[in-house]
């Protein structure tokens, strides 16, 4: 390899000379591996025991719903406490939920509510773990590598899309969902050990102050950035009606027309094939106006749901897919990396939590309602006005000057200036 090159790899993947983030990341990347399996293994589980597409959307939100409701605390506590202990704790408690779930099926039946108990564990360690690690980045990470930190994050959240829900297919047909399930229990405890390793310089003490008045503080920060709320309330209209009926209805056309389990799992895999090959070209790509093109690249998305809704051939739907990860690829390094330089250290978590609140309020509703409304007005049709959302939002997020005006900082180094995509809608990462 020659010395021009060798500089090149070592300016696009210099953060990975830094201590604190390799073990980030590898602990990060292998627990994504597994999280990408759950769609896949947990949707099947479900509907091999015999339940319907209303009971994959009871479970769904059952994870979604505590979730919800603890993000702004977990904020408050990312902000108070050291954010390295708030993501351990959290990826505790996912690898017990999983483990719990995982020989349940082992050994038997589990009945609807314990996958939705134990689905709920899920989503509560998430609302921990996701405000702490946006928090936690400018802390682990040299200033001028923010953009490597979060690109190359979501390559791991990419690849992990790629491996986990092609594997995930063949261990559900071949083994059953447990078994995969309970590989993503292992991922977990392997996370958190690589983060309790991590050495954070610790942050000046804030003055003690009640949890409402932090709330409060961190709402101010957070509604005095027109395009902070704008795109934090599109996401949450985009997950509900465009990404929740995707998941459902597109795991049931896939269960009943394309082939079942090996199919969906292929649509997914190719999915995070575009979000790799986006987070790569997001390590390097100058973006003056990120949130732009980050919002373009959320409407990608409409693609793989169109097609799916006809249903196309598998193949169609996947390729599809693939550019769509592309484009949430895009969305989610850039949306992360604007959050992190707008918004002061002090109160990110804060701010964070209210972003990942307002992405996923409705993703609940979004999971119970497309089963129902699939059996009322056709799973065809249900999945056709999901795509129009998710084309006509991001169309809407456009027209304000305050998304199309912001600029990427001069400041930046010209090979680090922002340029790449789920958070809320990455999927699975947000």
């Amino acid at each position: 390899m020659g010395s021009g090159r060798r500089e090149r790899v070592t300016d696009r993947l210099g953060v990975l000379g830094e201590r604190n983030f390799r073990l980030f990341f590898a602990g990060y990347a292998t627990s994504l591996f597994g999280a990408a399996m759950v769609p896949v293994a947990l949707t099947f589980a479900v509907l091999n025991q015999g339940y319907g597409a209303a009971d994959v959307g009871y479970v769904l939100a059952a994870e979604t719903v505590p979730l919800v409701a603890l993000l702004l605390i977990g904020g408050v506590v990312a902000d108070r406490f050291p954010r390295r202990v708030s993501m351990v704790g959290a990826d505790l408690v996912r690898f017990i939920s999983e483990g719990l779930l995982a020989g349940l099926l082992l050994t038997g039946s589990p009945p609807l509510w314990a996958f939705m108990v134990l689905a709920g564990m899920l989503g509560a360690g998430q609302a921990f773990f996701n405000p702490a690690m946006t928090g936690l980045m400018p802390e682990m990470v040299s200033a001028d590598r923010l953009q490597q930190a979060n690109g190359l994050r979501g390559v791991a959240n990419s690849t992990g899309q790629v491996l986990g829900p092609s594997l995930a297919g063949i261990i559900v047909a071949s083994r059953g969902a447990g078994w995969a399930i309970a590989i993503d229990s292992v991922t977990y405890a392997i996370s958190a050990a690589c983060l309790w390793r991590l050495a954070i310089p610790a942050r000046p003490a804030s003055e003690p102050s009640s949890l409402i008045s932090q709330l409060a503080s961190g709402w101010h920060e957070f509604r005095s950035r027109t395009w902070l709320w704008l795109i934090v309330a599109q996401g949450a209209t985009f997950n509900a009606l465009s990404f929740a009926p995707f998941m459902v209805l597109g795991a049931v056309i896939s269960h009943e027309r394309l082939g079942g389990a090996a199919a969906w799992g292929a649509i997914l895999a190719v999915l995070g094939a575009g979000s790799v090959v986006g987070g790569l070209i997001a390590v390097r790509l100058r973006a003056r106006r990120p949130l732009v093109i980050a919002t373009i690249g959320a409407a990608t998305f409409a693609l793989p749901i169109a097609l799916i809704a006809l249903p196309a051939a598998t193949l169609l739907v996947a390729g599809a897919a693939g550019i769509a990860g592309i484009g949430l690829s895009f969305y989610g390094t850039l949306w992360e990396t604007t959050l992190q330089r707008e918004v002061r250290g002090e109160a990110l978590s804060r701010v964070s939590s209210y972003d990942w609140f307002g992405s996923t309020a409705f993703m609940p509703i979004g999971y119970l309602l497309a089963g129902p409304l699939a059996s009322t007005i056709g799973v065809r049709t249900t999945l056709l006005l999901a795509a129009s959302w998710a084309a006509a939002s991001c169309a809407a997020v456009l027209t304000s000057r305050s998304v199309r005006g912001l600029t990427a900082r001069p400041a930046d180094p010209p090979s680090r200036v922002l340029k790449n995509p789920r958070r809320g809608m990455s999927f699975p990462d947000r």
